[in-house]
């Protein structure tokens, strides 16, 4: 699992600081979340192929989440993209963006399906044989969700000094990935955790932005590997937290430490704050293992 950050501050994009936007790299799937002003310029100094995007996920219709949406297509048509193109979104996005292509004469050459979200419950929007996606309704001034991204349990890994020893056909590997016994060449049924390993242990990962504090959620990120989750304001802020429904990074972490996750990643920043060093330092009296994005860190899990 490898994070990309793109863009992870609040408000207006900057000449040093970009909106929110991050790329998520699991189970061979490209997911782009958010897509703030300047995202297709960062993926492209972030060396991130355009052609192996298929499915982006918006969180909310505020201009630093989704701005740079209508480019980033164009730019898919302009480069004469083929495959599908998946945007899972509040419903209205659609609107916005095909009046945007409707007046510009602008329609893409590829298939463009839009999935607009409307549930206040946690849903299921996206599943294929590797992974899954779940919405996590956040509290915000405007109807927003955050995204949980969970991998599937994998094949079993062989054991092949094990399997060598057993004598089992090539033709019965793929049997023994699924979990299956098989015979080896003599006819003797060999048991499948005796010649093979567990897979690894699936990961997850959700992505919190934007949110007032909300315990709402908790039960949905319950020991996550990773939890993105916003942190416009420190604590000497804090009471600016409530009107504009945003997080502190000390409700960050409170959140991090109730729902037992494991890395948290703090992000959308302020501009008003010159270092960015002290959210992670406020988080980590409440948790301690905190990390903190930046435009253009990877983080590899």
């Amino acid at each position: 699992m490898k994070l990309n950050i793109l863009g992870c501050y609040s408000a207006t994009p900057r000449t040093f600081t970009n909106p929110t936007s991050q790329v998520l790299e699991l189970r061979n799937h490209l997911f782009l979340i958010d897509c703030g002003e300047g995202t297709q310029v960062q993926l492209r100094k972030n060396r991130v192929k355009f052609s192996r995007i298929k499915h982006i996920f918006i969180s909310h219709l505020h201009g630093d989440h989704y701005f740079g949406l209508v480019g980033l297509i164009s730019t898919f048509r302009l480069l004469k993209r083929e495959a599908d193109l998946h945007i899972y979104g509040p419903k209205g996005l659609k609107d916005v963006i095909t009046l945007q292509m409707k007046l510009s004469d602008s329609w893409t050459n590829y298939n463009l399906y839009f999935h607009e979200l409307t549930s206040k419950d946690s849903e299921l929007i996206f599943e294929d044989d590797k992974v899954e996606v779940h919405t996590i309704p956040l509290q915000h001034r405007v109807y927003t969700n955050g995204f949980l991204f969970k991998e599937k349990e994998g094949e079993r890994k062989l054991d092949m000094a094990a399997v060598l020893n057993a004598d089992i056909d090539v033709a019965y590997y793929r049997k023994l990935k699924q979990g299956f016994d098989v015979e080896n060449k003599k006819g003797i049924v060999i048991k499948n955790e005796s010649v093979t390993l567990p897979p690894s242990p699936p990961k997850s990962y959700a992505f919190c932005s934007d949110t007032a504090y909300d315990e709402a959620k908790i039960p949905i990120i319950k020991d996550v590997d990773v939890l993105y989750h916003e942190s416009t304001f420190l604590e000497k802020n804090e009471n600016l937290c409530e009107p504009t429904k945003h997080s502190s990074a000390k409700q960050a972490a409170t959140i991090a430490k109730k729902a037992n996750v494991g890395t948290l990643i703090l992000g959308h920043y302020s501009t008003r704050y010159d270092d960015i060093n002290l959210f992670k330092e406020e988080a980590q009296t409440i948790f301690k293992n905190v990390e903190l994005a930046d435009d253009g860190k990877v983080f590899e899990f």
